[in-house]
């Protein structure tokens, strides 16, 4: 019964390939025979198998030969184990070992004496497809057995590169993971949440970035951005302006300073002149109460404070979008945040999305603080709060979100006066950052 035979890939950087798709059954197929005897059993110079299928023989006398013959339309290599020239000692398996080095695509059938299985499974075991007897080969076991081999070589072809796609996936993903940003908040009272959703499909990192820290002085920063695109590349280019923010964090700068450094980082690293990034950051002061906000080119925080509705920051001081203008300048604005508030941050991919399904307006911001005042009035908060937000916002779409979308919030339960009442000296241990509580 004849295989389908792959059709074989034309100029291999490795020399002839064994094909990656599967022929029609009946083939025409080439094999090159490796034997020192071109005029014993091999003097024809094609066959035909059951189903009218020709298999072309070519013939090489030796190995030198073969590898001169070894073209890419060769299906299939026949290498005669007992090739002329061996010397007491020498391994028998040689002659398959060089075959194996200069055609590591084709399949290979091994032709052993009859009798000798050791040397038969010793071929196979070696990375033969199969082995022929010489004295029970004839026309139709040999062409069958060709036909076997090209599909169990081109199925063998198939795991491994399944297997190398998932070893490259599981590399991309721990990569990807690391990437992601782990606050610094130690020794703060903020609490910390995030949610971070990229727009390609099976990817774990987009152009979207953000990151939070806690400077020596007790000032907690935080910052969220986006690099126009969702592909690879802004990725990296995020992933770069996130550190670069958090070195830049740490030695001193904020607000205009820290812009544009950022913004010249961003013109290095770009690809072209088109690519922007927008950006925001706060600087909330060590008492908790006061924040510093920059914009640039992004969407006002929404603040939630304890007993009232969630509302916009103020956005008519901000700048533009980093790469746009080369000598722009970001005001830094002072808000008030008051005593126990909610700081939610986000990117456009949750505000751009459909309010009711495809061709309907986009959410857009009074859209999104709408949702979210609704959703705290139902009670959800911190890690609840933004996994029903960003679920909303794909149902209000009607599917999947093209765009990347990352949300982080940052929580201040209550004052530190308050706090020092708690406990009798006044010393309260800080929480860890972890997940808002619920309510705000």
């Amino acid at each position: 019964m004849p295989v389908p035979v792959p059709r074989q890939r034309v100029n291999a950087p490795d020399g002839a390939m064994v094909a990656e798709a599967a022929a029609a059954a009946g083939a025409d197929l080439t094999l090159l025979v490796i034997e020192d005897d071109p005029a014993g059993m091999f003097t024809v110079p094609e066959l035909l198998d059951a189903s009218g299928g020709r298999v072309r023989i070519r013939t090489a006398r030796n190995l030198t030969e073969a590898a001169r013959l070894l073209t890419d339309d060769v299906h299939c290599v026949l290498v005669d184990l007992a090739l002329p020239g061996a010397r007491p000692g020498d391994d028998p398996m040689e002659p398959l070992h060089h075959v194996l080095r200069i055609a590591p695509r084709h399949p290979v059938l091994a032709l052993t004496p009859s009798g000798d299985a050791a040397l038969s499974a010793a071929a196979v075991r070696a990375g033969a497809q199969d082995h022929l007897c010489r004295e029970e080969l004839d026309g139709p076991l040999l062409s069958r057995a060709i036909r076997y081999a090209v599909e169990r070589k081109r199925a063998d072809s198939v795991q491994v590169k399944l297997a190398e796609s998932r070893l490259r996936a599981q590399e991309n993903a721990r990569l990807e993971r690391g990437l992601l940003p782990t606050p610094l908040l130690q020794g703060s009272d903020l609490r910390f949440a995030a949610r971070y959703r990229p727009g390609r499909s099976r990817a774990l990192l987009g152009g979207d970035f953000y990151d939070t820290v806690r400077t020596p002085d007790g000032t907690v920063h935080a910052m969220i951005g986006d690099v126009c695109g969702h592909g690879p590349d802004e990725a990296a280019l995020g992933v770069e302006l996130r550190i670069a923010w958090r070195a830049l964090t740490l030695a001193g700068l904020c607000g205009d300073e820290l812009l544009s450094t950022l913004q010249q980082v961003l013109e290095h690293e770009r690809d072209n002149e088109e690519i922007f990034a927008t950006l925001c950051t706060v600087d909330i002061a060590p008492d908790g109460r006061r924040a510093g906000l920059c914009l640039a080119g992004h969407p006002s925080p929404l603040i939630a404070r304890s007993g009232r509705a969630a509302q916009l920051l103020p956005y008519e001081d901000g700048g533009p979008a980093l790469g746009l203008l080369p000598r722009a300048r970001w005001p830094r604005r002072q808000v008030e945040l008051g005593g126990a508030w909610s700081l939610m941050m986000y990117t456009d991919g949750l505000i751009e999305g459909r309010s009711a399904g495809p061709g309907s307006p986009r959410l857009g911001q009074d859209g999104m603080v709408e949702m979210v005042n609704r959703q705290l009035s139902a009670g959800l908060g911190g890690e609840e709060l933004l996994e029903a937000a960003v679920a909303e916002v794909r149902e209000l779409n009607g599917g999947e979100l093209t765009d990347d979308v990352a949300v982080l919030l940052l929580a201040r339960e209550r004052s530190a006066a308050s706090g020092r009442r708690g406990r009798p000296g006044g010393h309260r241990r800080p929480p860890s950052a972890g997940s808002v509580p619920p309510g705000l």
